[in-house]
């Protein structure tokens, strides 16, 4: 039996978008499981942690629940805040919700508490996670199948409220940290460490180890925020190669 050319180029096609979907998969969840362990790392480090983790641990002395299985719980009410800013959750953005949380855990089993050695092994700890989350970083940013939900809600609120990625951040974050430290989260000198050095280290593993599409995101404001996965609902894709739409003149200056 005889095919078109036409069925032949829809066959051609749907072959490829399946196999750009499912190629990235095992550096996903590299990508992803190793963000969790980076983050236990961090954890046990016990010199503070970055706002998301201390508000999860904040949350985990009120509940006495896992501060891992509490990061997947967390991840998955954000994403219903996806709903009203018009978001669309990727493949990437669901198996942050299952992975990151869990590996978590896994870390805080398999890892020692080195505070028992000395503040030089608390230090040596935080590098290491502040250096491997870099890395995992730009393995699964890499991918392109979906921010993470907090990351999500971020560029949700820039592209829906129009407010500059800083900003939404800063909000944000500033809140959650607020809350993470009334709640007895770890907020310390670590915090602020990895508040300057995260966004540097981003941008240079996310080119290292994402490519081409990777040099795109690896612009300090969206470190971490890019939304790596499908346009929000509503927005026209733009080639490369076109040029921007000019703004209306009543239109609030780009960020």
């Amino acid at each position: 039996m005889a095919f078109s050319p036409t069925t032949r180029s829809l066959s051609a096609f749907r072959s490829l978008s399946v196999d750009r979907h499912v190629r990235p998969l095992p550096r996903l969840f590299i990508g992803l499981a190793l963000y969790g362990f980076a983050d236990a790392l961090i954890i046990r480090a016990a010199i503070g942690v970055d706002p998301w983790m201390a508000f999860t641990q904040g949350l985990s002395v009120l509940t006495g629940w896992g501060v891992g299985w509490l990061a997947n719980i967390s991840g998955l009410l954000i994403l219903l805040l996806w709903i009203p800013l018009r978001q669309r959750p990727g493949l990437g953005t669901l198996a942050n919700i299952l992975v990151v949380g869990t590996m978590i855990e896994v870390g805080l089993w398999l890892l020692p508490v080195p505070a028992a050695a000395g503040l030089w092994a608390q230090i040596l700890f935080f590098t290491a996670g502040l250096l491997l989350l870099a890395v995992a970083s730009g393995i699964y940013i890499g991918t392109g199948l979906g921010p993470g939900p907090r990351d999500g809600l971020m560029t949700g609120i820039h592209s829906r409220l129009g407010w500059p990625i800083w900003l939404a951040r800063t909000v944000v974050e500033g809140t959650v940290l607020a809350i993470g430290w009334l709640l007895g989260g770890d907020v310390g000198v670590g915090t602020v460490v990895f508040a300057v050095l995260i966004g540097p280290l981003c941008g240079l593993t996310l080119p290292l180890f994402a490519g081409r599409r990777a040099r795109a995101l690896s612009d300090p404001a969206l470190i971490d925020t890019a939304p790596v996965g499908p346009a929000p609902v509503g927005t026209a894709p733009v080639s490369p190669s076109s040029p921007p739409p000019s703004a209306p003149a009543s239109s609030r200056a780009p960020a």
